[in-house]
């Protein structure tokens, strides 16, 4: 029975310019061993497979990165870091199940950044297997002291509401991230078309001012208001012209409107209003 291929980094071009990517598998420098040749196949998760596909991918284009990796080599996975960080191309990654360890640093590359529900991401410091005599594991011991601090750093570009001194901690212990975790600590932007609300969108302002709003229902405007009222005063004025057994009452309603109109301040309010119609 033939096997199916596994899947590694494979791309795929959609309309409009869009190019997908899927990480589904651990990254390596390396593939694996062939015993019929007794060689190494050449790796398809490796910085220098990655590169190749951004080659044929136009820097006006789209990138959408799919992923769903445990993670694997550093200096591998920090490579597509920064390869998928240069292009220019605008760049979309999913988390579609794992993305763990370097996998998730290599999201992070991307301009957009969604987990689906379900999803997990572990963050954790770097750690090699060395044998050697207590100076090289010492300097070896250094050195990941320095690629968990590259990390941090890495991270800290867009994370949020979390300090440095607790995201070291969540990196000690090595910390599963949920979906929400991630979101809240901003080290994603969405979750399954759940998106981080905008505080520069007026329709998600709190603090925006009901007058502004464009929508509101113009039966609430006392601009309006007022005008609906002084149409009404003046046909009720041309009434009182045109009924002359009230010419007595009219006279004397007028003179008061203009003591009124004397005394009136810049407020307009109703009142100020209904003299106005007679002025």
């Amino acid at each position: 029975m033939n096997k199916l291929p596994r899947m590694y980094f494979a791309m795929k071009k959609q309309k409009d310019d869009v190019h997908q990517i899927y990480l589904y598998d651990e990254v390596t420098e390396i593939g694996k061993f062939n015993w019929e040749t007794w060689s190494y196949e050449e790796s398809e998760t490796s910085a220098k497979r990655f590169q190749q596909m951004l080659d044929e991918i136009p820097e006006d284009g789209k990138i959408e990165l799919y992923i769903n990796s445990c993670g694997g080599s550093v200096k591998e996975g920090t490579a597509i870091f920064n390869q998928l960080k240069r292009h220019k191309a605008y760049k979309t990654g999913y988390v579609d199940g794992a993305g763990h360890s370097i996998a998730f640093t290599i999201l992070q590359a991307c301009d957009w950044r969604v987990m689906g529900e379900g999803t997990s991401a572990l963050i954790h410091e770097p750690w090699t297997a060395v044998a050697g005599n207590a100076k090289q594991l010492r300097d070896e011991a250094e050195n990941l002291d320095a690629l968990t601090q590259s990390s941090i750093s890495l991270f800290m570009n867009r994370a949020k509401n979390i300090t440095e001194k607790e995201l070291r901690k969540m990196l000690e212990k090595e910390t599963m991230l949920t979906p929400d975790m991630a979101l809240e600590y901003g080290l994603i932007d969405e979750i399954g078309g759940k998106k981080e609300e905008d505080p520069a969108d007026p329709e998600k302002d709190p603090k925006k001012d009901p007058e502004e709003d464009p929508k509101k229902d113009p039966e609430e405007d006392p601009k309006k208001d007022l005008e609906d009222m002084g149409k009404q005063l003046v046909e009720a004025k041309e009434m009182f012209r045109r009924n002359t057994s009230f010419s007595k009452e009219r006279k004397e309603f007028e003179k008061l409107v203009k003591g009124n109109q004397a005394k009136q301040g810049k407020d307009v309010s109703y009142m100020d209003a209904f003299f106005n119609i007679f002025s």
